[in-house]
Parts: C-alpha cells; structure tokens; sequence
C-alpha cells in the first residue's frame, strides 16, 4: 500500500478507534455513557436552543434516525434528555439536553480531556499538537457535524 491518502485515511481511522477504545471503559464505569452517548450530548450542546430533531442528530452523528431513537430513550429516562414537540407542527420532535444531561457532560468531558492528554503527552511537541490541530481541522471545517 503506497498511496499516501489510503495510508493516512486509515491512519485517521485506526486513531480514532484507539482513542474511542481508551474512553469507552472509563466513560461507562464513571459516567454511564457510550463514546457516541457523549459525541450525542456534544451535538446537542453546540445546537441551537441545545436541541435537534432526531433527523438532523443522526446526520451529525452519521448514524441512522433509528440509532439515535434507540440511543435517547435510556437517556431520556435517565433525564439527560427530554423531548420537546414542536408547537407549529406536532409531527416534529426534538431531542433537548437537560440540565442534568449538561451537568454529565460537563464531568464526561473532563474525562476526554484527561484521555487526549495520555494520548499526546508522550508523543508530541506542543508545536506539532497545533500543527496537526491545524491540519485535521481542514476535514471537519464547514460541517454541521464539526464539535470544534
């Protein structure tokens, strides 16, 4: 294998699954959340009026309507999320982040932040941590699906 954006594009990929692997135990023992339970509550803090409709979270999340239904319902019950109807056209609902939904990620994200740490700490100059900032900033830019 030569081609170097196959190369990086699995690169890209193989990272993404080591530092997911990294989050998952410690996410669901301290927190009682999934990576994409956590990646959902970041979609729905950056949102608007901290809600979306289930169409629109499962673009951003780049998981089917059905995903994100299976994934809210033991979070709603949880009281992490609520959904809200919309008071122009009862058909449409929304998935709101609730306070107590803020508050857990709040302390899920301390956890990521201390995960990211590991993972560079050992491996990178401060200088090249800003560079590749820069560089996988040029995949995400100008996508609705952009946390950054």
């Amino acid at each position: 294998m030569s081609d170097i954006q196959t190369i990086n594009a699995l690169r890209i990929l193989q990272s993404a699954d080591v530092l997911k692997t990294r989050l998952s135990g410690e996410f669901s023992a301290v927190h009682g959340l999934s990576v994409n339970e956590f990646f959902l509550l970041q979609h729905l803090e950056k949102a608007p009026l901290n809600r979306l409709s289930r169409v629109e979270l499962a673009k951003r999340m780049h998981v089917s309507a059905s995903t994100v239904t299976r994934m809210a319902a033991p979070m709603e019950k949880l009281g992490l999320l609520a959904r809200q109807v919309d008071k122009r056209d009862a058909r449409l609902a929304f998935v709101v982040l609730t306070d107590a939904g803020r508050t857990r990620l709040n302390e899920a994200s301390g956890t990521f932040a201390k995960q990211a740490g590991y993972v560079f700490q050992d491996r990178w100059e401060k200088s090249e941590l800003k560079v590749l900032s820069e560089l996988l900033y040029r995949l995400v830019v100008g996508n609705p699906a952009n946390l950054t």
